[in-house]
C-alpha cells in the first residue's frame, strides 16, 4: 500500500474535502504495516473499497416556518460500509454540515462500530438545518420533510440512524413518527428514542459515560487513580454532561466546560446541581455557557477562549472535530496534563496528537473513547429486536464491559517496544482487521 498515492488520488477525486481526507490519512498511516503483511487485503482491493462510501443520498428538504415562509435545506445520508452489519451512525443538524464532514464521520464510524464488537456497519447523515431558535412545530415540519426522503433507504436490518449534534429526543421522535406512518410498521429503525416507545436507559449519558470508563482504564495502565484528578471538558451538551456526571461519580473534579462563547472555570468543581444546570443550558436554545457564571458565584466566565488553557490532569474534548490544536496541546503539556481522551469525533488536530504522543502523554482517539454512544445504540437495537427493556444497571454493565474490551484491543495492537501505548494505532488496527476480514470473506461486492 502506497499511502501517499492513495491520498493523492483521493484528493483529485474529492477536492476540498479536508475533514474526510484527514480521517483517511490517520487510518491509512497507522494500518500500513499490518495491511502490507497480509497480501489478501491487496488482492481484494480492500483499501480502495474501504475509503469510498457504498452510496450517498443527497436531497433537498423543503419546509415551512411559522410565518408560512418556505425554506430549503440539503439532506444527506452516507452509507459507508456494511460488511459487519446494518449501517449505523448519527444524524447531525447543524449549519456546518457538508459532505466532507459527513464522509469523515461515516468513515470513522466504520472502525468505531467494529471496535464495539456489535454487528454494525458505518454510516452518517444530516442536514445544514439549524434547530436552534426554531419552534417545536418548525422542527417537526423539517424532520417530517427530511424523513420523506430518508425512509426509502433505512430500516432495522438495513440502516439504523441515531441522534448527533442538533438531533436529540425531540427530533428523533418527529422523524420516527413520520417513518412509522410511511413504513406502516413499528421497528427499531432509529435509536435514541423516547423511553416510553422503545428507547434505552443510559443512552443520553452513554457517550460521556463510556468515555470516562475508557479514560479510567487508560489511567490504570500507569497505576493512576482517577479519584481526585481535575478535568476540563469542552462543550456543555449531552456528551459533556455525561462525562462530567461520570467523572464526578468516580471521584474526579470537573472544573471547566465551554460553549461557542467561551468557557467557564469553576475551581470548586462542577457537580450536583451544577451538572443538572448543564441540561437547562442545553435546552435554552441560546447555545451559550456564560449564564453558568451568573448563576453560580465563585465561577468565572472567560469569553472567546477554549478551556485548554486551564491547568488540569485530564482534558476531554467533547464538542466537535479539530477543536484542540497544536498550540492548545502545548499549553496542556506545559501545565502538566497526564491524559487526553477525545470524546468528540477527531477532536484533536494531527499536530496536537503528534505533540501528545511525542511527550508520551496518555492519548486516545474518539473512535475508541466515544464508542460508548453507538455501543448503547446497538444495545437499544438489541432490546427492540427482543421486544424487551433492560434496567439501567443491565445496560451500564454491558457498556462498561464493551469499553473495557475496546481498551484491551487498543493495548493489544498499540503497545510499543518502550511500553508506550499508541491508542490511535491500536484502535485503527483493531477496527480495521475485523472489517477487512469480513470484506475478504464476502467477496468483491
Amino acid at each position: 500500500m502506497n499511502v501517499e498515492k492513495i491520498l493523492t488520488d483521493l484528493e483529485k477525486k474529492h477536492p476540498g474535502e479536508v475533514e474526510y481526507l484527514q480521517a483517511v490519512r490517520e487510518v491509512l498511516e497507522t494500518i500500513e504495516d499490518v495491511y502490507n503483511e497480509n497480501p489478501k487485503y491487496e488482492a481484494n482491493g480492500i483499501i480502495e473499497r474501504l475509503v469510498e462510501p457504498d452510496r450517498i443520498l443527497t436531497f433537498k428538504v423543503p419546509w415551512t416556518d411559522d410565518n408560512d415562509k418556505v425554506h430549503v435545506n440539503i439532506g444527506y445520508r452516507v452509507q459507508f460500509n456494511g460488511a459487519i452489519g446494518p449501517y449505523k451512525g448519527g444524524i447531525r443538524f447543524h449549519p456546518s454540515v457538508n459532505l466532507s464532514i459527513l464522509k469523515f464521520l461515516g468513515f470513522e464510524q466504520i472502525f468505531k462500530n467494529s471496535l464495539t464488537s456489535l454487528p454494525m456497519g458505518g454510516g452518517k447523515g444530516g442536514s445544514d438545518f439549524d434547530p436552534k431558535g426554531k419552534s417545536d412545530r418548525e422542527v417537526m415540519r423539517f424532520c417530517q420533510s427530511f424523513m420523506l426522503e430518508l425512509w426509502k433507504i433505512i430500516g432495522p436490518e438495513t440502516d439504523v440512524p441515531a441522534g448527533d449534534i442538533g438531533v436529540g429526543a425531540r427530533e428523533i421522535g418527529y422523524m420516527y413518527g413520520m417513518y412509522k406512518k410511511l413504513a406502516q410498521e413499528h421497528t427499531g429503525v432509529l435509536t435514541g428514542k423516547g423511553l416510553n416507545w422503545g428507547g434505552s436507559l443510559v443512552r443520553p449519558e452513554a457517550t460521556g459515560f463510556g468515555g470516562v470508563y475508557f479514560v479510567d482504564h487508560m489511567l490504570k495502565t500507569k497505576n493512576i487513580d482517577i479519584k481526585g484528578k481535575t478535568v476540563s471538558c469542552s462543550g456543555f451538551g449531552n456528551v459533556a454532561w455525561g462525562a462530567a456526571l461520570k467523572a464526578t461519580e468516580l471521584g474526579a473534579k470537573v472544573v471547566a466546560i465551554s460553549g461557542p462563547d467561551g468557557y467557564v472555570y469553576d475551581e470548586a468543581g462542577i457537580s450536583g446541581e451544577k451538572i443538572n444546570y448543564m441540561l437547562d443550558l442545553r435546552s435554552s436554545n441560546q447555545d451559550i455557557v456564560a449564564p453558568y457564571a451568573q448563576k453560580f458565584p465563585g465561577s468565572k466566565f472567560v469569553a472567546g477562549k477554549k478551556p485548554w488553557e486551564v491547568k488540569v490532569d485530564i482534558a476531554l474534548p467533547c464538542a466537535t472535530q479539530n477543536e484542540l490544536n497544536g498550540e492548545d496541546a502545548a499549553t496542556l503539556i506545559k501545565n502538566g496534563v497526564i491524559c487526553v481522551g477525545e470524546i468528540s469525533n477527531m477532536g484533536c488536530t494531527p499536530e496536537a496528537i503528534e505533540a501528545f504522543q511525542k511527550a508520551k502523554i496518555l492519548f486516545a482517539p474518539g473512535k475508541a473513547v466515544n464508542a460508548g454512544g453507538v455501543a448503547t445504540s446497538g444495545l437499544e437495537m438489541s432490546q427492540n429486536s427482543l421486544k424487551l427493556s433492560w434496567t439501567r444497571e443491565e445496560v451500564d454493565v454491558r457498556l462498561k464491559q464493551i469499553m473495557e474490551n475496546i481498551h484491551v484491543a487498543c493495548v493489544k495492537y498499540g503497545k510499543q517496544a518502550d511500553g508506550y501505548i499508541n491508542y490511535v494505532k491500536g484502535a485503527n488496527i483493531a477496527g480495521f482487521l475485523k472489517v477487512a476480514d469480513a470484506m475478504v470473506d464476502q467477496g468483491v461486492v
